[in-house]
C-alpha cells in the first residue's frame, strides 16, 4: 500500500512539473542575440547578421529585425540579416522581434557604426608668437573683425575679453558672475554667443556695444564646453563625444554628429574652430587638435602640437592646450591654452 502511495506521489509531482513546463511562456530573457561582429561595430554598408539563440528556436516561425524602430529586415529562420545603411556615426537601437507559437517577443540590444578613415597627420611652422595673459583659463577664442576675442573661465574669474594680440593688451573685459563658470564664445549674426559649464545657460551680448541682449537655457541636458560657427548654425561641444547643432535665432538643437577616431569615438571634445569647412577641435587633456568633418563627425585629420607646451614659461605647470581662432585674412591659426603666456600663430603644412 506504501509503495503505491508513493508511486502516486511521484506520479502527480512528475505530471504537475510536465504541466508547468510546458505552460511556460517564452519572455525576452530566454532569447540571446549573437551577432557576426564580436565588439557590434560595423561600417556603413556592411552586413548585419543577427542569430538568436533560445531553448525554443525551434518554434521561432518568424523574425523581424528593426534598427531605431525602422524595420529592415524579415525572416522565417532564427537568424536575420540586413545592409547597415546607417551613415551618422555612434550607436543605432537594435530590436528583434521574434513570433513563438503566435506570440510576439522582442529582444533590444544596440551595434556601433564606425568608420575606417585614417586621419591624416598634419605639421605646423611657427610663424609668429605674441604675448597672452597667463591668468586667463582660456576656454573660447575666436577672430572678430581682426580683433581677438577670447572666453575664460573659473568660477569669480570668467570674463569676456577684447584683445590685440600682437601686443596682448586687453582693450575690453566684461566679467561673469562668479556662480558662472565661461566656456566657449563664437560670433554670428553680430552676436556674441557665451555658454557655460555646468550651469545650463548661455549670455548673447551685442558684438559692438557687448549689452547683454538675453539668456538662454540649453534645450538639452548638456554640459556647455566649446563653440563656434560656420555662419548659418553654432556648433557646440557638451565634454562627450557629440558636437550639436544651434540654431542661433531660437538657441534650439536640430541635431548633432558623433565623433570618431576610426572605430572609437572621442570624448572631452572641447574648444572648436570653424577653419574653410572643417572644426578643429581641442581635446581636454590632449596637446593635440582634431580635424573633424562637420557633416560625418569622422576625425579626417590630427595636428600635433604637443612640442609647443616647452616654449611656454612663467608658468610651472601650464595647463593643456585649448583656444584655437582663425584668422582669414592671413589663412593662420592663433592657438594657446589654460594659463599660457603666449599665443602661437601657426601655418598648418
Amino acid at each position: 500500500m506504501k509503495i503505491r502511495l508513493q508511486g502516486r506521489v511521484f506520479g502527480c509531482i512528475f505530471f504537475l512539473l510536465f504541466a508547468i513546463t510546458a505552460c511556460k511562456s517564452p519572455k525576452p530573457a530566454d532569447f540571446e542575440l549573437r551577432f557576426n561582429s564580436a565588439d557590434r561595430k560595423y561600417l556603413s554598408g556592411k552586413e548585419l547578421i543577427v542569430e538568436v539563440s533560445s531553448e525554443y528556436a525551434d518554434k521561432i516561425s518568424a523574425v523581424k529585425l528593426f534598427l531605431n524602430e525602422k524595420l529592415v529586415a524579415t525572416g522565417t529562420a532564427n537568424s536575420v540579416k540586413a545592409k547597415i545603411e546607417e551613415t551618422k556615426l555612434g550607436y543605432i537601437d537594435l530590436r528583434v522581434a521574434v513570433t513563438v507559437d503566435g506570440a510576439d517577443i522582442s529582444v533590444s540590444d544596440r551595434v556601433e557604426v564606425v568608420t575606417d578613415v585614417t586621419p591624416k597627420v598634419y605639421s605646423y611652422s611657427i610663424l609668429n608668437t605674441y604675448p597672452h595673459d597667463i591668468s586667463s583659463f582660456t576656454e573660447g577664442f575666436e577672430f572678430f573683425r581682426d580683433t581677438l576675442l577670447e572666453g575664460t573661465g573659473l568660477r569669480g574669474q570668467s570674463k569676456l575679453l577684447k584683445t590685440d594680440y600682437k601686443t596682448g593688451k586687453i582693450l575690453k573685459s566684461l566679467t561673469l558672475d562668479s556662480q558662472y563658470f565661461g566656456e566657449g564664445i563664437t560670433v554670428i549674426n553680430n552676436q556674441i554667443f557665451q555658454l557655460t559649464w555646468e550651469e545650463g545657460k548661455g549670455f548673447i551680448y551685442d558684438a559692438n556695444s557687448w549689452k547683454l541682449i538675453k539668456e538662454f537655457t540649453y534645450d538639452k541636458q548638456i554640459e556647455g564646453w566649446g563653440m563656434t560657427n560656420d555662419g548659418s548654425y553654432i556648433y557646440h561641444s557638451d565634454g562627450t563625444e557629440k558636437i550639436w547643432k544651434m540654431d542661433p535665432n531660437t538657441q534650439k538643437m536640430v541635431g548633432y554628429v558623433n565623433v570618431y577616431l576610426g572605430s572609437e569615438k572621442i570624448k572631452q571634445v572641447n574648444e572648436l574652430e570653424w577653419v574653410e569647412g572643417k572644426i578643429f577641435g581641442n581635446v581636454w587633456q590632449k596637446d593635440a587638435i582634431a580635424i573633424i568633418n562637420p557633416e560625418s563627425g569622422v576625425v579626417e585629420g590630427i595636428l600635433d602640437l604637443s612640442a609647443l607646451r616647452s616654449k611656454v614659461k612663467g608658468n610651472p605647470a601650464p595647463e593643456v592646450l585649448n583656444g584655437i581662432a582663425y584668422r582669414k585674412s592671413t589663412k593662420t591659426l592663433f592657438v594657446t591654452g589654460k594659463h599660457w603666456d603666449k599665443v602661437f600663430e601657426i601655418q598648418v603644412k
